[in-house]
């Protein structure tokens, strides 16, 4: 697997590269957006690690044309701690995911490990977790084969989870991601919507497949498929 590196810092592009190496990738990298944007569509890349803030195209508009010609691409986005309106941006936009510097490189693998998988199904725009099943583009949600009907906020928040399996979320990172940027980080909005979301894909009976995490957000456990 190829992983393309668009980072203007060359301390952290040089330790993304040791990283993604070690671990049996492939590397190509880019030091500013124009030459990020060609490798990316004209190199044999099965990944982009692409950060925000570069110089000459920035990362939003390099992802733009990325899905305007890639649509299938798997872009990770790097963003510094005080861009929250761009991480916002940037998943509207269709960033896969995105992580905030300063980050621990083995939270980093993991990402790109759990893109790699998704970018592996015949049908990336159908996810499939256990006797879940979600088609993104036509929102529509089945629980063991029977179809659900969630809102949009809590189809948002259910696409959330599914990208990050079995990682620990915060109710900030929640919030971040699907509520506005400016949402009061006390609010219980995130609190609300999993009791919502529990009530329409749980199994009557069964633990939630949403686990609470005491002090620390909220996980996604995959759920047991029908017999």
């Amino acid at each position: 697997m190829k992983i393309l590196v668009v980072e203007d810092e060359p301390g952290i592009s040089r330790m993304l590269q040791r990283g993604l190496i070690t671990q049996g990738y492939e590397t190509a990298a880019a030091d500013n957006g124009e030459d990020g944007l060609r490798l990316a569509l004209e190199g044999d890349v099965d990944l982009v690690l692409l950060d925000i803030m570069l110089p000459g195209l920035d990362g939003r508009q390099v992802l733009r044309r990325i899905r305007a010609r890639k649509p299938d691409l798997p872009v990770l986005m790097l963003t510094a701690k005080d861009e929250i309106r761009s991480k916002v941006s940037a998943l509207d936009e269709g960033a896969d995911d995105y992580l905030t510097k300063p980050f621990a490189l083995e939270e980093l693998l993991a990402r790109v490990r759990v893109l790699s998988r998704r970018a592996e199904q015949p049908d990336s725009n159908v996810i499939e977790f256990g006797n879940l099943r979600v088609d993104l583009l036509a929102h529509r949600v089945w629980v063991s084969d029977k179809q659900v009907d969630l809102s949009s906020r809590e189809f948002a928040l259910l696409e959330y989870f599914l990208r990050h399996p079995g990682q620990v979320l915060s109710r900030q990172q929640i919030l971040s991601a699907i509520w506005d940027y400016s949402f009061d980080p006390g609010s219980n909005v995130v609190d609300v919507y999993v009791r919502y979301l529990r009530k329409k894909i749980d199994r009557p009976g069964s633990p939630s497949v949403i686990t609470t995490i005491r002090g620390a957000g909220y996980r996604l456990d995959r759920p047991e498929k029908d017999a």
